[in-house]
């Protein structure tokens, strides 16, 4: 047995080692040993019967719950065993909340005391009201990109949308006994920092070291963050090549933008906008930083965001708007398609850095080199492709895309374009419907 995150020895006791034993209970609970010195030997304890009394009267009349306490021997030296069980609400100690955190304890204050005491209470910071706004004073433009998004992703249906924007917000679970909640004025207000400080974008491009070039704040509802922040970095911060294929002009990127879009949604759902730091965005020529202010889960480390991981939005709320305008999945999966967009582009695996409030991803600009045999591969195993299908119609005339679908473990978009564009080079052709009908073969590829 060695001290940890959840065992203490102490050679005797003090009334102050009830600190530990308030850390423990906020933490995930934990045993205290009297009688064991700091190198894990029994040295035992004179007054163990009389602390047995003592002790837990203390931890009741101080702390406000039960532990456990043992007395234990062992060759003929007795020591006492404290059991703490993870409280299921913020326990404090004379006004201060200690918190236990790996083999040392903390007192929590500021911006962790609250967070702390949300988690606890089941409280969070998005769900309170704000007073003096009201829906009449929330944003059109932000509505309707809501509602276009929400129809075109096909997360909501039109008549799903056809109500009073009050009674949107009330399906979306944004009010509170009918008043707008922190969420609701982030989501759907044009400068919701009249209330909530550091609620925008920052965005720089920067030369060597600290040399800012130029920079840009896009304020505005998180809705219209979402949209205007994407297309300023395309339009005004990056420069793309231009090569032409068979005689069309095609624009290369040095980053890809469905990495930056979903990096850019994943730091306005999960930002911890009650520190009132700004998502930051810096752009240099060979690599793109998006940050923002976070809380991960207690559970967690940079290897479980990176692996499989359950949806645990720091603001559900946020989150759900998001998810319901299609920007968004809800199973962890932003992460994974991240990494999926930069590697079919060319790019190196994107960086995570994570620190005890914060979060950065480093995207790298794909190199020239790397786009060529990027396109090289992509044509490639695009004519691969085409030749499994026509193979595969040979043997099976009657099969269906989804069968190529599944047998192929390609996409249903991706199996549509390319027959069409085998049937559009006359190498395929349909007889019948679609029910009945079966693919003729005109020639190999």
């Amino acid at each position: 047995m060695t001290e940890s995150q959840n065992i203490e020895w102490k050679e005797s006791w003090r009334d102050e080692y009830l600190k530990w034993i308030c850390g423990f209970a906020n933490a995930q609970g934990g045993r205290i040993y009297i009688g064991i010195d700091d190198m894990g030997k029994i040295i035992g304890i004179r007054n163990g019967k009389k602390l047995l009394e003592e002790i837990p009267n203390k931890i009741q009349t101080n702390l406000g719950f039960l532990a456990d306490i043992n007395l234990l021997s062992k060759d003929g030296l007795e020591y006492i065993e404290i059991i703490v069980n993870p409280s299921s609400y913020p326990v404090s100690y004379k006004g201060e909340y200690h918190f236990r955190s790996g083999s040392t304890r903390q007192v929590l204050r500021g911006t962790a005391l609250t967070e702390f005491i949300s988690s606890k209470t089941g409280i969070r910071w998005e769900d309170s009201i704000i007073e003096g706004v009201s829906v009449e004073d929330l944003d059109k433009e932000s509505f309707d990109i809501f509602r276009r998004e929400a129809v075109r992703s096909k997360r909501m249906t039109k008549a799903d949308l056809d109500m009073s924007n009050a009674e949107l917000l009330d399906s979306l679970d944004l009010l509170k006994n009918g008043k707008l909640t922190r969420a609701a004025v982030l989501l759907f207000h044009r400068n919701p920092q009249k209330w909530m400080f550091g609620t925008y974008t920052k965005i720089g491009k920067f030369g060597k070291g600290s040399d800012l070039q130029y920079q840009d704040e896009v304020i505005g509802s998180l809705f219209m963050q979402a949209e205007r922040v994407i297309e300023l970095i395309y339009l005004k911060y990056l420069k793309a090549p231009i090569t032409y294929e068979n005689m069309t002009r095609v624009e290369t990127y040095p980053f890809p933008k469905d990495a930056i879009r979903e990096a850019l949604y994943n730091a306005l759902v999960h930002s911890r906008w009650s520190g009132g730091i700004p998502v930051q965005i810096r752009i240099e020529d060979d690599a793109m930083y998006i940050s923002n202010e976070c809380v991960f889960p207690s559970d967690w480390t940079v290897d479980s965001l990176l692996q499989r991981h359950q949806s645990r939005p720091y603001n559900p709320k946020i989150a759900r708007a998001f998810f319901r305008a299609g920007y968004i999945e809800s199973w962890g999966r932003g992460i994974q398609k991240i990494f999926e967009v930069c590697n079919e582009y060319g790019t190196s695996k994107p960086e995570y850095v994570v620190h005890a409030e914060d979060i950065t991803i480093k995207l790298s600009a794909v190199s020239a080199s790397n786009r060529f045999i990027s396109k090289l591969d992509s044509k490639a195993e695009h004519i691969d492709l085409k030749i499994k299908i026509v193979e595969y119609l040979k043997d099976k005339p009657e099969a269906t895309q989804k069968e190529l679908q599944e047998v192929l473990n390609e996409t249903r978009t991706h199996i549509q374009k390319v027959i069409k564009e085998l049937v559009n080079e006359g190498a395929i052709e349909r007889n019948g419907g679609k029910r009945f009908g079966f693919w003729k073969i005109n020639k190999t590829i």
